[in-house]
């Protein structure tokens, strides 16, 4: 899970058997629900309001999604948090740092695979700079030499390429342990992970752990968001989560730049009370000057 206020749970990654697990309910219900997912014209769909009781047309599935959102806070709260206040508690700052680098080159390769299949040639050669020269100068990624000789590090998924191709996004989906997705996402998950290195190593326990590792550095980044997401949260933090991260998932696909809806013409209207039509003032009489001369 990711614990920002924005994008709570898309881009840490647990052990094999836990993604394979929410992996297949995934393919379950997207079966149920096949028939909501849509190839449009636009390469997002923007968010339909939605309200904290009843499921909007983008949230079908409420009542499995809360029972997960639930499992998945508690998942947290009980065991994923404390585990990461603890490694932030005897793992210093620089190696922190090392680890977060080392893991974030890793992703560099599933980065530079969505660009190209978007079409973004250049943001992709970029990509596979960035893997180069922090593989070999950064020392399998300790150090991130490339964003200090100008290689921007970018964001891809495989969720985000079907979102360009024109894939709907389906109805909104939380993963088991994954957290927030929409169908679109869940599927694409699969090749992300297809392409990340540490699957290809041949000792399971070093690339398991490699997995927990990640899991438990990235959270350790997040504990002060994950404080700021529960006083934002409100009363319904469910609600606040799914509406945050469509709006990243939207600014993401846009690379930042996502389209902004017409505004309401009911906003351009006068105010005038409900069922009746407005009148032009009666014009009022002139007064006849007073020219000081009596009759």
């Amino acid at each position: 899970m990711d614990f920002s206020p924005v994008a709570m749970t898309t881009s840490a990654y647990f052990p094999l058997r836990c993604f394979r697990a929410s992996m297949l309910i995934a393919a379950l219900l997207c079966l149920t629900a096949c028939g909501t997912v849509s190839v449009s014209d636009s390469t997002a769909e923007t968010p339909a309001p939605t309200t904290a009781n009843t499921g909007s047309a983008g949230d079908p599935l409420i009542g499995f999604n809360r029972a997960m959102y639930s499992f998945n806070d508690k998942f947290d709260r009980y065991l994923l948090k404390p585990v990461a206040q603890g490694y932030r508690a005897v793992m210093p700052e620089f190696a922190r740092k090392g680890v977060s680098n080392f893991f974030s080159n890793l992703h560099d390769p599933a980065i530079m695979v969505n660009n190209f299949l978007q079409g973004k040639f250049v943001r992709g050669a970029s990509d596979l700079g960035r893997f180069v020269v922090n593989s070999t100068v950064g020392l399998v990624g300790l150090f991130d030499v490339a964003s200090h000789i100008g290689l921007e590090k970018h964001d891809e998924d495989f969720g985000q390429t079907l979102a360009v191709w024109g894939v709907g996004e389906g109805p909104y989906l939380v993963l088991p342990i994954l957290g927030p997705s929409t169908v679109r996402d869940g599927f694409g998950l699969v090749p992300d992970w297809k392409m990340y290195p540490p699957n290809y190593l041949e000792d399971r326990d070093t690339r398991y752990g490699l997995l927990v590792v990640e899991a438990i550095n990235r959270r350790s980044q997040l504990l002060e968001a994950g404080d700021i997401l529960d006083q934002a949260a409100g009363e319904d933090p469910y609600v606040f989560v799914r509406e945050a991260y469509r709006q990243r998932r939207l600014n993401l696909i846009y690379d930042g730049n996502p389209p902004t809806a017409a505004p309401d013409p009911s906003l351009f209207e006068d105010d005038s009370p409900a069922g009746q039509k407005e009148t032009a003032p009666k014009p009022v009489p002139a007064k006849p000057r007073d020219t000081g001369q009596t009759r």
